[in-house]
């Protein structure tokens, strides 16, 4: 049946409006463009911090001095933590997906505030251009690590204030997208489509963006005043001057445990999407991953305090921070056993996408598995501060957010560009992504067990078939990274022309055409069932006509399109 929903004129890629060229792309309000302009700075900024962990790595093949000097290695290991963290993590899947695929989802023509979009947009390289000019400028690249504890950061030679205030005008740029986000999801959603007929993504960005509105605000304070520490002597955090470190660190685990959900619950949002697309079967309990999505969001405000066990706290604040870190887990159990279980007798169709899906929660599993280890009092005295603690970060963040962030790539590419890629390409990349990633990061478990301290520039000489094994794993991750990539890319300049709905998905992105046309819609759809109905028509409405099922009986109200 013809497809009502899609507009007519040409799409976002080849549109010229007031600007053409570049400038049509950099003082664009359009949604989906500025989603591009994210992308495009993000994987500038990713490809600078993996190659900065492959020099850590290789440094670390070897006990000694290997390619590089201590302090040059204090402040690689910052930047890449930095750039990872604040201009990869934290905004790729939101500032990317979010912006592009979003307000599709839920039938908007562009997010609330399209101009305030295109500034968060520039808060963000300009924040990013602050932490270039910081490795250039006033003693060079900060060398604190990403957290940047006092009383180090306040008595550092390197430049710090600068590196500080980068990470402080991203903040702002997080907090705009957040604000953006939650009244495009209020008010903008399509007639019809109330919370529980709302697109899971839409629910994981949803509760992402109410942390990055309340817990962001305590980062950039806690930042400025290291900044003020460092220029005026103010003493908050300096115990030289009667300030207290310990505060330092529970400002900035306040913000920084809540922005771990900033980076995973969009991720989580895709998984919800990618499953029941490729299990040819409806999301099992729809509304419990959705409410766990809001619980993760509201537990993950009261956990902070398990990163600091071993700082000095009461033993009571320890017992009900590792309490709540246990809690944490139940709504996160409730998404994983849901996930499986919407595979369970799915007419399952294995692609790239569900690859990837499958590979996540294997690998985020196994990091979460290990957060209760850090979480258990006893347990976490033996092993934090150790090469267990890299390993359990990275097989969070970059096995959840990193791993889903290729996978929302290959499940969205087709919609976002036109285009398709080579398939068989792609599941090897995964292959060889995901065996590299657990040869990479697996040994760092053991090493930790070991006593191997993390953060350190060099090792006794027992740990090196560990380090070595470890540094073999990183090649073969970039080599899979770049073949994907390469794929990507080979697919974007010369790939077939992609159809419109190439994975058969039910929700209203895949309504319209690839790429979608500039304003997505010629009128606003109207919503009468839920997102991931597999079994019988998804019901798209269409103002000022007569209702009509596909078989031809007439209903009440406007006219119905089945797809």
């Amino acid at each position: 049946m013809t497809d009502t929903l899609a507009a007519h004129e040409g799409s976002y890629l080849e549109y010229e409006g007031r600007h053409k060229g570049i400038l049509g792309w950099v003082l664009s309000t359009d949604h989906k463009r500025i989603g591009l302009l994210y992308l495009s700075a993000i994987m500038v900024f990713f490809f600078v911090a993996m190659t900065l962990g492959v020099m850590m790595r290789l440094e670390m093949l070897t006990p000694g001095e290997t390619i590089m000097k201590p302090q040059t290695y204090n402040s690689i290991f910052t930047l890449h933590g930095v750039i990872m963290v604040f201009l990869f993590i934290i905004p790729a899947i939101p500032a990317v997906f979010g912006n592009f695929i979003m307000p599709i989802q839920i039938g908007a023509k562009d997010v609330a505030f399209p101009r305030l979009n295109l500034f968060s947009w520039y808060l963000y390289m300009t924040g990013a251009t602050l932490a270039i000019i910081s490795l250039f400028t006033g003693g060079g690249a900060a060398d604190t690590g990403w957290t940047f504890y006092v009383p180090y950061s306040i008595r550092s030679a390197q430049n710090v204030s600068f590196t500080t205030l980068a990470a402080f005008v991203l903040g702002f740029s997080t907090i705009v997208t957040g604000l953006n986000f939650i009244v495009t999801i209020h008010r903008m959603r399509a007639p019809g489509m109330t919370w529980f007929r709302m697109p899971l993504f839409a629910w994981g960005l949803y509760a992402t963006s109410w942390i990055q509105v309340l817990a962001t605000p305590v980062i950039g304070i806690t930042l400025f005043l290291i900044i003020l520490e460092r220029l005026l002597g103010v003493g908050v955090f300096d115990p030289a001057l009667g300030g207290d470190p310990i505060l330092y660190q529970h400002m900035f685990w306040i913000y920084s445990h809540p922005a771990v959900y900033i980076m995973i619950l969009p991720a989580m949002g895709v998984v919800s999407e990618i499953l029941p697309t490729f299990a040819r079967k409806d999301i099992f309990g729809y509304k419990q991953i959705a409410i766990s999505s809001l619980g993760i969001a509201l537990i993950g405000y009261l956990v902070w305090g398990h990163h600091m066990f071993v700082s000095g706290m009461s033993d009571t604040a320890r017992i009900v921070f590792s309490l709540l870190t246990f809690l944490v887990a139940i709504p996160t159990g409730v998404k994983i056993f849901n996930w499986v279980a919407t595979l369970y007798k799915g007419s399952i169709k294995f692609s790239a996408p569900l690859y990837y899906v499958l590979a996540f929660i294997f690998i985020f599993s196994i990091g979460g598995l290990t957060g209760l280890v850090l979480g258990a009092l006893a347990t976490d005295i033996h092993v934090t501060d150790t090469y267990f603690v890299v390993a359990h970060f990275h097989y969070v963040m970059f096995g959840g957010m990193g791993i889903m962030f290729f996978a929302t790539m290959h499940f969205w590419f087709p919609k976002m560009f036109g285009k398709m890629y080579n398939e068989k390409i792609a599941v090897i990349a995964c292959t060889i992504i995901i065996v590299g990633f657990n040869i990479l990061y697996f040994p760092m478990f053991i090493m930790g067990y070991m006593g191997m301290p993390r953060r350190y520039y060099d090792y006794l000489p027992h740990l090196q078939g560990w380090h070595i094994l470890s540094t073999v794993g990183s090649w073969i991750l970039v080599a899979g990274i770049v073949f994907m990539f390469g794929n990507l890319l080979y697919a974007l300049l010369k790939g077939p022309k992609a159809a419109r709905n190439p994975w058969g998905g039910t929700t209203l992105e895949w309504r319209v055409s690839s790429p979608p046309t500039v304003e997505n819609f010629d009128e606003i759809p109207v919503v009468t069932g839920g997102p991931y109905v597999h079994d019988k028509p998804t019901y798209i409405m269409q103002p000022s006509k007569e209702l009509v099922h596909e078989n031809g009986d007439k209903l009440k109200g406007e006219t119905l399109k089945a797809h």
